[in-house]
């Protein structure tokens, strides 16, 4: 039944896209996936749906699902992640400082996150439909150096923040505080965490800044195919505590993905197009 209203979503007058790119990921996009099995697409979609049933009883679901998008929706929001002749999709510039960053009226996320957290695989996942753009991904912690901007279209901009911990610019904090602080079209920071690992010192640190600026932010859980379910399990729910114990300006659901098996990529897209004002939920969610 999943699998079929998602097909009935992509039918013709409603389908995402009746081109698939050149060199695009076999999964970039959601009309492929829907040629999936149902247990595997539903996975794909929610990726928090294959944790819950190793879920004890006691535990409170509702927190890991209050951005719980229907299908129309993330149909709807992948559309903004085609590029057009009249919406382009492209890396336009790079600051090292706040005085250098451009003046751009969409509003804007930006994602922050620990040297090798999976940041710019992430990025690359959510611009697969434009398999042209150049999003760099090294395999050397520390790769991004500079503020990278990205536009989609007039609807909105990704930033690509540099990595704090191993490998960090010097000038980390003069660089990022003053963005995150001052910068008045962002509307949301998303905080990478390896769910492979859980939270380090190091993130423990982000959070207390983004703490400090008091502006909404997400906590995005990444690499969650590079460790056992029962490790992902405990670490989930270590952030969760401290999520709900030591945060106030955190949403309380923590996002899943995967770049490399797109895991949550369609929802993440979905929850950037929701925020941005991109589009208008069909049901109503919390964040």
């Amino acid at each position: 039944m999943f699998c079929l209203r998602l097909r009935l979503w992509l039918q013709p007058g409603t389908r995402v896209c009746t081109v698939i790119w050149h060199g695009a990921h076999k999964l970039a996009s959601i009309q492929k996936a829907s040629l999936l099995p149902q247990k595997k697409l539903q996975g794909l979609i929610y990726p928090f749906s294959k944790l819950e049933a190793y879920l004890d009883r006691s535990v409170d679901r509702t927190q890991f699902q209050l951005f719980n998008p229907g299908l129309e929706d993330i149909v709807k929001a992948e559309k903004l992640f085609y590029p057009s002749p009249s919406h382009k999709i492209d890396y336009y510039t790079s600051a090292e400082r706040m005085d250098h960053a451009p003046v751009l009226k969409p509003p804007e996320v930006c994602f922050i996150g620990r040297s090798n957290v999976g940041k710019s695989s992430l990025i690359k996942a959510l611009f697969s439909l434009t398999p042209e753009l150049d999003v760099r991904v090294s395999k050397t912690p520390g790769h991004t150096k500079k503020m990278n901007f990205f536009t989609v279209g007039r609807a909105f901009t990704v930033v690509d923040m540099p990595g704090y911990g191993h490998r960090a610019p010097t000038d980390f904090v003069e660089m990022v505080e003053p963005y995150l602080d001052t910068r008045k079209n962002l509307v949301r920071t998303f905080l990478l965490v390896d769910g492979s690992v859980g939270l380090q010192k190091a993130d423990l640190i982000a959070l207390e800044m983004c703490e400090e600026i008091k502006r909404p932010y997400v906590v995005v859980v990444t690499k969650i195919d590079k460790c056992r379910q029962g490790t992902l399990l405990t670490n989930l729910l270590n952030l969760h505590e401290v999520v709900n114990t030591q945060t106030a300006s955190c949403f309380r659901q923590p996002l899943l993905v995967s770049s490399l098996h797109f895991l949550g990529i369609y929802l993440l897209r979905c929850f950037i197009a929701h925020i941005t004002g991109s589009i208008q939920l069909s049901d109503t969610s919390q964040c």
